[in-house]
């Protein structure tokens, strides 16, 4: 799958590359035109911009296989008892919202084989608003892990982020921590995990994607 082993994920390098070069030609005109010298430092703002928003970091996870990763980088907006719409399952779910700020690379909270995928058209509120996740436009994956556990994990579009990227399909065996996607530009994703699920996380923690421990499965 992609972004494995790159600094920068590869579905930024078009707009890097027309950030880059928009501000080159700005820069190169600002001799001639003067007035062209706002225009130049915005476009290399923007430029420096992309390429934060779309970094793409080494991680360590944990070597406890029965720990569940967090997917995403950001902070916890939710965490309890929630039914899975896949599913149709009462599970614990825990929501991480990641801002423009954050990393937006996805990873794979556990060891499992993918048993289905699914993805839902739908609206973009933002997705702090608990709506976001029956209304939204969403892409989830199922996993089984290696015991058995069932685990579903969704990424949710947002107000701003408009394209929903994931490699993983259907019958392909993941690794946790690996990355398996991303969402451009803000938004939030759902950790669907079995009731026995020992959680390691509360309401407002923030969490580093492949690192930060969601929970122990039994």
């Amino acid at each position: 799958m992609r972004n494995q082993n790159t600094p920068l994920a590869f579905e930024g390098i078009p707009f890097l590359a027309a950030a880059g070069v928009t501000s080159l030609v700005l820069i190169l005109l600002v001799d001639r035109f003067p007035l062209l010298a706002i225009p130049a430092a915005l476009a290399l703002l923007v430029t420096c911009f992309i390429a934060f928003f779309f970094r793409n970091p080494q991680r360590v996870t944990p070597a406890d296989e029965r720990s569940v990763v967090a997917p995403a980088d950001g902070v916890v907006i939710y965490c309890g008892p929630g039914r899975e719409e896949h599913l149709g399952e009462e599970m614990l779910k825990i929501s991480i919202f990641m801002s423009v700020f954050n990393v937006h690379i996805n990873r794979v909270p556990v060891t499992g084989l993918v048993t289905d995928t699914f993805y839902r058209p739908g609206k973009f509120l933002d997705v702090r608003d608990e709506r976001a996740t029956f209304e939204n436009e969403r892409l989830g994956l199922v996993l089984e892990a290696p015991g058995g556990a069932r685990l579903v994990v969704v990424q949710v579009a947002g107000l701003i982020a408009r394209r929903i990227v994931c490699y993983a399909r259907k019958g392909d065996s993941l690794l946790r921590g690996r990355r398996y996607g991303l969402i451009r530009f803000g938004s939030r994703l759902d950790v669907y995990l079995p009731p026995s699920t020992e959680l390691k996380v509360a309401l407002g923690d923030k969490t580093v994607a492949g690192e930060t421990v969601l929970g122990i499965l039994a």
